[in-house]
This record gives C-alpha cells, structure tokens and sequence, in this order.
C-alpha cells in the first residue's frame, strides 16, 4: 500500500476523482490547491499551490511522500485571449511541472505520474491508423507543444536520476460532472434536438474518467510503468453517431439525428470559422493501448455504456436545466 501521495489538480474533473480513489485506497493524501476551502476528501491534508512556477516551499509537503500526481495545468481553452498563448502554457506546463519535478526529486520520491494529454501525439488520424505511445509527436497547438516539452524534461531527470516518470496521454474524459461539448450533447438529446450529425463514418477513442483513474492508480506502484509512456481509452472506438445514439440511449431518449452528409458539414463549419470543432465531430482520432495492456496488464474496467449511463444518471440529477 502506498504510504503517501501527492496530488495536484485534486479539485478538476479528473483530480477530484483521482482524490476519492486514492481515499477509498486508504492512500495518505495530500492535495496542491488553490482553494482550501474546496471540497476535497475530509481526510487529505491540503496544502496552497498558487503558483506551480515560482513556489520552492513544497520540501515539507513532499517529505515522506512515496508518488506524485501531477494533474494540474493550464488547460486547452477555446479563443484563448493571450498575447502569447504558448508562453502562457509554458509558464505552467513546462516550467510549473519541472519546478514540481525537481523538488519531489530532492525530497525524495520516488516516482511521478504525470497526466499529459493524446495532444502530443497530434490532433487526429486517418481512419483505422491509430496514435500509439511511442511514435515521433506531432502537436499541433500551444497547449500540446507544452505537454510535449513537459515530457522531455521529465524523461531528461529521469535519466540523471533515481526518479521514476510515468506519462499518460488520455484521450477526451468523459464521465459524471463533464462539462464542455459533452455536457452540450448530453442537453441536446435530453431535449429532443434534431442534429445533423447521423450519417459520420469516423471513429474516436473516449475515455471514461472511472478508466482513467484505474490507469493513474495503477501506474502508481506497478514495476513496469517506471519511465514509460502510455496511452488510455475505453478500448472501443465510437463513431460521432454512434456515440449519440447510445449516449441517447443512456438517457433514456430517442436520438434524432439527420443524415447530413459529412462534407456539408464540414464545409459549413468550415466557412463560419469552425473548422476545428468540424474536425472533433467529424475526423477521426484512434488511440492503441496494446502497450498499455501488454505491459501493466490492464484492461478498462467500465464499459462505454456503463459510462455513459454512469454521465447520464449525474446529469440527470444535477446539471438538468
């Protein structure tokens, strides 16, 4: 059993439910947050994080820490409004997580698991081509470029030191309390709204947060994770359709989807300045987890449905409106 863990972001999406896995594990917590009046497990001991980049105050924190969890960063955003959308993620996803890196190291840790993002790998694939965990990265925006360098320097202090990184690239989480364009989805359907997204042929790797946390708790103590990189999905690729009829389905409705074909709407998305969310509805972006599988010997432990309706029961009872 690990004695103690260190985790950042443990008031995100993905975070929080790292943070009640950990409890239920009987792990030692001890949260990075900004807020300490956030709702954090009852027993985990919170300390301030209000600048990853310039804080050198954590040896305390880390003394008799065993893993760290480093979840926290400056997420993708939509019409990002800096003047330097790269220096920005730099400043907290490169320097924040080396400066997180680099004490953990001297306090003694012994290993770092840090959540990345399939960004570093690219933003889609050709159909039935998939992303694996070792080919050559490619990202094509800010927020991948620095997951990627991120990366680099913690394989770089790896190999000058006795630290063990361990990198996760998941692929869109989704689950209860997701927000964004898979919360609008879930309202679409629950309403009724015709959409025409019936007739897309592509397919996207998901993966449930439940799965994601497996993954990261796993990683966490097991032998063969040590300096490698994994990819994570559900292991069952979803067409756009697809996905909105069982989503629909998890809801207890009926899909109205029109089959619209693809390349109309693309070519509309495209033309009000929407290309990038045509690409996320309409392209496709594969992830292989054999790596994943052979290695650690893991396997996704919820299924899509049982996901969906696990999203859709939250949904239901919380974001209804």
């Amino acid at each position: 059993m690990t004695r103690s863990v260190f985790l950042t972001g443990a008031t995100g999406f993905v975070g929080s439910a790292i943070a009640q896995r950990l409890v239920s594990e009987g792990c030692a917590l001890i949260c990075a947050a900004r807020d300490k009046t956030a709702s954090l497990p009852p027993t985990a001991r919170v300390v301030n994080c209000a600048d990853f980049t310039v804080n050198d105050g954590w040896q305390e924190a880390l003394a008799e820490v065993d893993v760290v969890i480093h979840s926290a960063a400056r997420v993708h955003v939509m019409n990002d409004t800096e003047s330097d959308p790269l220096a920005a993620f730099r400043k907290v996803n490169v320097e924040g997580t080396l400066n997180l890196a680099r004490q953990a190291l001297a306090a003694g840790v012994r290993r770092f698991v840090f959540v990345s993002s399939i960004k570093v790998n690219g933003e889609g694939t050709e159909l039935g081509r998939p992303y694996r965990a070792d080919d050559v990265p490619a990202p094509a925006d800010p927020y991948g470029v620095s997951k990627m360098e991120a990366e680099q320097g913690l394989r770089e202090l790896a190999a000058q030191s006795d630290l063990e990184v361990v990198i996760i690239r998941p692929v869109l989480v989704y689950g209860p309390g997701v927000k964004a364009n898979f919360l609008a989805m879930m309202r679409w359907l629950d309403k009724g709204v015709p959409l025409p997204f019936g007739a897309i042929d592509n397919r996207r790797s998901l993966v449930a947060l439940d799965n994601l946390v497996d993954l990261v708790h796993t990683c966490m103590t097991h032998v063969a994770a040590s300096n490698q990189t994994f990819l994570v999905s559900d292991g069952e690729d979803l067409s756009t359709t697809a996905l909105l009829r069982r989503m629909a389905k998890a809801l207890g409705r009926s899909a109205r989807l029109l089959p619209v074909p693809t390349w109309v709407l693309v070519t509309g998305a495209r033309s009000v300045g929407k290309g990038a969310l045509s690409q996320r509805l309409c392209g496709s972006l594969q992830v292989d987890i054999g790596k994943t599988r052979e290695l650690l010997g893991w396997q996704p432990p919820v299924s899509v449905d049982a996901a969906l309706r696990s999203a859709a029961k939250y949904y239901q009872e919380n974001n209804k409106k």
